[in-house]
């Protein structure tokens, strides 16, 4: 009699429900969104030629079907950020041994076939995986049929295949009859379900969106040459008395109408260098740098401060400060 009960129980239970059937992913980089990593390309919510993601905001490009989660710069990435598994799971496959370097440098023709550059895919089980592209050389720590728990590390942030600044492209896909169909983790939707229909994030815990924020700043002794800035080059500059004064930032997600401003003040406090322009348009990448030649005395010894700005409806979304000695 108690197992017919039994029996009647489970017939009675309701089946699970499609959004119980689904995984929660962890972050799945060791770095904390917004302060030393951020994303950078959303999913690509609009079918057709025109992109916009969740928010029907502009950050990524037509037909993206990954999160990009960059590193600042390259100096944040040589000194090694793990990617970590999202969920439990099955490592599907891997790719190792593409060198870390920028696509600009090596070309389109060498990445065509190995766009993704190093990565893992793992599989969650009911048909969910999530791959993790463009991991750095040599960096991937686990093989082909590893069983893998939540926040494992799999690799580390790269260069490696199509890119030009280091990030994991974190992608999610079902499988059904052996045809993939990538999904935002935002919304748990297909890419191209339109950036204003209803969803529900796959994240276990909430991910903020951050539309515009500084990715790296500094100074320089003339013109900022973007390559030796996002190699970290610039870290440890000093001041020369005759030299030009010149300060740097990178940033992303800057919007037509915003207002930059540029500071530099000399060790009194008191600015030898002031620039405030309106920006014409939106640009999802943004460097500018400004600055002035040394006066024909030299610049006094001391600790020069350069301010960057961004102001957008009255309201401040980037204020930082740089230090740099003139001895």
């Amino acid at each position: 009699m108690r197992s017919a009960l039994i029996g009647l129980v489970l017939l009675a239970a309701p089946a699970a429900s499609a959004q119980e059937q689904e995984p929660r992913f962890a972050w799945p980089v060791a770095c904390t969104l917004g302060q030393d990593c951020f994303i950078q390309n959303y999913v690509d919510a609009v079918a057709g030629p025109r992109f916009g993601n969740f928010r029907c905001d502009r950050l990524g490009y037509n037909g993206d079907n990954g999160t990009d989660i960059r590193l600042p710069d390259l100096a944040a990435m040589r000194k090694g950020v793990d990617i970590l598994a999202a969920a439990d799971g099955t490592v599907a496959g891997i790719r190792d041994g593409e060198p870390d370097i920028s696509v600009k440098e090596r070309g389109a023709e060498a990445v065509k076939d190995v766009k993704g550059g190093n990565g893992v895919t793992i599989d969650h089980g009911g048909g969910w995986f999530t791959r993790y592209a463009h991991m750095k050389q040599g960096s991937v720590r686990v093989n082909k049929g590893d069983a893998v728990k939540t926040g494992q590390p799999l690799g580390q942030v790269g260069l490696s295949g199509n890119t030009e600044f280091p990030h994991v492209e974190f992608s999610v896909f079902r499988e059904d009859a052996g045809t993939a169909t990538f999904i935002d983790p935002f919304t748990a939707l297909p890419i191209g379900s339109g950036c204003e229909t209803a969803g529900h994030p796959l994240w276990a815990a909430d991910v903020p969106y951050i539309p515009t924020a500084l990715l790296i700043a500094g100074f320089a002794a003339g013109p900022a040459d973007w390559e030796t800035a996002r190699r970290g080059d610039y870290a440890d500059i000093k001041g020369g008395r005759n030299a030009p004064l010149v300060m740097w930032a990178e940033s992303f997600g800057v919007r037509g109408g915003d207002t930059q401003t540029v500071t530099i003040a000399g060790p009194d406090g008191k600015p030898v260098h002031r620039d405030r322009t309106v920006l014409a348009e939106s640009k999802n990448l943004w460097s500018v740098f400004s600055g002035r030649r040394a006066p024909p005395e030299g610049w006094k010894p001391g600790t020069y401060t350069g301010r960057y700005q961004l102001e957008r409806n009255n309201i401040l979304v980037i204020d930082t400060e740089r230090k740099v000695e003139i001895p």
